[in-house]
């Protein structure tokens, strides 16, 4: 590969960040409540680890589990409180009752985070329409990329979706990196990274005792090495 993939690591608190920076992680993806599949962390959380590490940290803004915005306003409270901690990229995505993206609680947020770089998370794989979501959010300020598994059921299923959305790069609604993630395995990474796929999420690959236990500098520099050497 011509330039260092990106690999992005779940992270829930310092501990599991500096095990993520000392396994050569990129990035972090920050968020709490893993049973929910990932919600906004508390502000002291977020910053106790920016204070520990020096990796981009994206932050989660999701306030319950499934793809409603909810309550959109408490949302843009919190992340005028974030960026107010230092907090400078986030994550997030909302389908409205149809399956379709909502435009408006999407807008209404990325106009706080006012420029900020975001990720839309994996709402994309539960998306009624990938294609539609993707030119509806076209222009939005601050999309930079998307964290998908190409399927709502992980990278399995989702992999020739991954290969035709690497193949449109640079068509309209097709010009954030895709960051692929939601059941990725070592294994997966050849064919992804001969697409030209260069960014990696993962979140339980880089637990070997499972969620209840904390990320592995160790797994995660496997990963690192698999994606230098890839």
């Amino acid at each position: 590969m011509s330039k260092r993939a990106v690999l992005e690591v779940i992270a829930l608190d310092v501990e599991d960040a500096v095990a993520a920076q000392a396994g050569g992680a990129d990035r972090l993806e920050l968020v709490t409540d893993m049973a929910a599949d990932g919600l906004t962390p508390p502000v002291p959380a977020f910053a106790a680890i920016r204070a520990a590490v020096d990796l981009s940290l994206r932050v989660m803004l999701r306030s319950a589990d499934g793809f409603a915005a909810g309550d959109v306003e408490r949302l843009v409270r919190v992340a005028y409180q974030l960026r107010e901690a230092g907090a400078e990229e986030f994550v997030l995505g909302f389908l409205d009752a149809e399956g379709a993206v909502d435009l408006p609680a999407v807008e209404r947020i990325a106009a706080e985070l006012d420029g900020c770089r975001w990720t839309f998370h994996r709402a994309l794989d539960h998306a009624v329409d990938r294609d539609a979501l993707r030119k509806q959010l076209d222009g939005v300020p601050g999309l930079d990329a998307y964290l998908t598994a190409g399927s709502a059921t992980g990278v399995d299923e989702g992999l020739p979706t991954l290969l035709a959305e690497a193949a449109q790069t640079g068509r309209q609604g097709y010009g954030q990196q895709l960051l692929v993630g939601g059941g990725l395995r070592l294994d997966h990474l050849p064919v992804l990274t001969a697409a030209g796929i260069d960014a990696f999420h993962i979140g339980g690959a880089a637990r070997p005792d499972g969620w209840a236990g904390p990320v592995s500098a160790a797994a995660v520099g496997e990963w690192r090495k698999a994606l230098d050497e890839g």
